[in-house]
């Protein structure tokens, strides 16, 4: 997963043995916040899956909703208050509650019984949440009073036990296959290294350590829960690291540009994000990142080729084609 501000709860879709190539092919990225495919466009293009249609979506209902839902909201968080002062947006708890209407209705077109509960057991749930509960919290003293309320590691106990409840009450509603993706290196993305909270050349120590908590929590959190329900399987994308290693051997993937936006303004072009009729660089393949905040299209295949068939450093216990298999 790039360092992200969506919020993804994504069940999976298996296409039919019988549609043909063409009509198998998305008809373009999603695009969001991003200068082409994120790394759940491209984990569908590996999973030869359609791309997901937003919760919002005009129309979304019947079977239109079995080929698999993006809940991701903007600046919406792990926390109800996270990215309030941004506007309307869906946090993670509303995000589970659209789960479970989006399951009624499946269930109520599928009849219950054993088609549905085989819809559960393909699907897939990816999460990738607690960037924002940091960007667009923690990190904002003037506007939230968490890093005064809170240490680090106190913060990230404060959303492990509200994730894990989040986790469990989707798991309470069937389903059993779950990529829970890290937070990546938030000390790094342009944002912050244009805060001079840090040599210019660096990333905001500071900022990774605290991230640090909360990643070393959710690896143990999946191994607790894979102990607890052996009926599921719960598996730790581990984006901190993958970022880290583009980061830190940057000409070994091919980019040249580390350490500032693909688009945006001010300082590392990234006090400003991407705003409309901004002109972005023209060599964005070479960026790590697209943005203040998110990694570039080129970063996301490298990411999600990660996760989809990586070893365990990578993504632990099994990596996304295995999960798919199951």
């Amino acid at each position: 997963m790039p360092v992200p501000e969506l919020t993804t709860l994504r069940p999976e879709r298996r296409i039919a043995p019988g549609l043909s190539t063409q009509e198998r092919k998305p008809r373009g990225p999603t695009g969001r916040f991003c200068n082409g495919k994120t790394v759940i466009d491209v984990l569908c293009d590996l999973l030869g899956l359609p791309y997901l249609p937003p919760y919002t979506s005009p129309g979304l209902n019947g079977t239109r909703l079995l080929g698999g839902v993006n809940y991701a909201s903007a600046a919406g968080g792990i926390l109800d208050e996270t990215g309030r002062y941004l506007g309307d947006r869906f946090g993670s708890n509303q995000q589970v509650l659209n789960v479970q209407s989006n399951l009624n209705e499946i269930r109520a077109l599928l009849r219950g019984g054993n088609s549905y509960n085989q819809y559960l057991a393909r699907s897939i749930v990816v999460m990738a949440l607690g960037s924002n509960d940091y960007i667009n919290n923690y990190l904002l003293p003037s506007l939230y009073t968490s890093s005064y309320n809170y240490t680090p590691e106190q913060y990230a106990n404060l959303l492990l036990n509200h994730y894990t409840r989040q986790i469990l009450a989707l798991y309470s509603m069937g389903l059993q296959k779950f990529l829970l993706a890290g937070v990546g290196p938030l000390g790094c993305i342009p944002s912050q290294r244009a805060s001079g909270l840090a040599p210019a050349d660096r990333c905001v120590d500071q900022v990774n350590q605290m991230v640090g908590f909360f990643n070393r929590g959710v690896r143990s959190l999946v191994q607790q829960l894979n102990t607890n329900h052996p009926g599921a399987i719960f598996v730790y994308g581990n984006t901190y690291g993958a970022v880290g290693d583009i980061l830190n051997n940057p000409a070994t993937y091919g980019f040249t540009v580390v350490d500032r936006g693909c688009c945006g303004l001010g300082r590392n072009q990234g006090q400003v994000t991407c705003l409309p009729f901004a002109v972005p660089c023209t060599n964005r393949n070479q960026h790590v990142f697209w943005d203040a905040f998110h990694t570039t299209q080129a970063v996301n295949v490298i990411l999600a080729q990660k996760a989809y068939t990586g070893p365990q450093n990578d993504v632990y216990p099994i990596n996304v084609q295995q999960l798919a298999q199951l």
